[in-house]
């Protein structure tokens, strides 16, 4: 899969006459709780000539393959990633936190060691607060419940209690989360779940699980009393972002 997904994206690169300089998986596969059917979130991050950047007509700053039932395949290009960036837009830290790397150039090395100076606590809690409660209201509330749409909640719980007890960017990784955030009495729980979601289909139901909702209840209700006492106190810059952005236009 890995050499069709390289070959799609040489593809994209020669088809919009772009440079990737990173492609990721950021889905479940990046996650680590993928499912023998699920499908393959690529992401990529590329540059246009510098020539496009100059034109007064604006370009699109995304690109995108048409879904193919295996394979989601999307980009952004660098302008709007670094402006992202500069907003501490979670997904952004999220793609150049992925553990599964299709492409890179230097510039993504550089990228990581900047992106920590934009990292705003109180952005990530919004971001992973708003995925958790979303998911948990849509999903999770009926007697027969997705097995995939507890990870889609568990996942952005313990983001947060990362990001409100070490006030940094969380790990991709569902085990790292949970190895570190996870109580110790719902480990059992949440380890049986894990080994039934990654060897069922996608849409496998269960029966809900009442002592993991009442965990979910309580955290959601904790995550957004401590949100309220974190403040973004974050010093951004453009100055380096330009740079940044300068050196990788061709």
């Amino acid at each position: 899969m890995k050499k069709l997904i390289l070959e799609r994206l040489q593809e994209i690169e020669r088809t919009e006459k772009i440079r990737i300089l990173l492609a990721v998986e950021s889905g479940s596969r990046a996650w680590g709780f993928a499912s023998p059917d699920s499908d393959y979130d690529v992401r990529f991050i590329y540059v246009r000539p510098k020539e496009d950047y100059l034109r007064l007509e604006r370009l699109r700053d995304v690109t995108e393959m048409p879904l193919d039932g295996v394979l989601d395949i999307n980009g952004w290009d660098l302008q709007k990633t670094l402006r992202l960036l500069y907003r501490s837009n979670p997904t952004v830290f999220e793609w150049f936190s992925s553990p599964v790397v299709y492409m890179e150039t230097p510039f993504a090395d550089t990228f990581r060691k900047v992106m920590q100076e934009y990292f705003s606590a109180k952005r990530s809690l919004y971001h992973y607060l708003s995925m958790a409660e979303g998911n948990y209201r849509e999903y999770l509330k009926d007697d027969e419940v997705k097995i995939k749409k507890y990870f889609y909640v568990l996942r952005p719980v313990l983001a947060c209690r990362w990001v409100i007890d070490k006030g940094t960017q969380p790990p991709m990784l569902f085990s790292e989360l949970a190895d570190a955030q996870l109580p110790d009495s719902l480990l059992p729980d949440v380890d049986r779940l894990f080994n039934l979601k990654i060897k069922s289909p996608e849409v496998k139901m269960i029966p809900r699980i009442d002592r993991i909702n009442k965990y979910l209840d309580e955290e959601i209700a904790r995550i957004k009393s401590k949100l309220k006492d974190t403040s973004d106190d974050r010093q951004a810059d453009w100055r380096e972002l330009n740079a940044l952005f300068l050196q990788n236009v061709g």
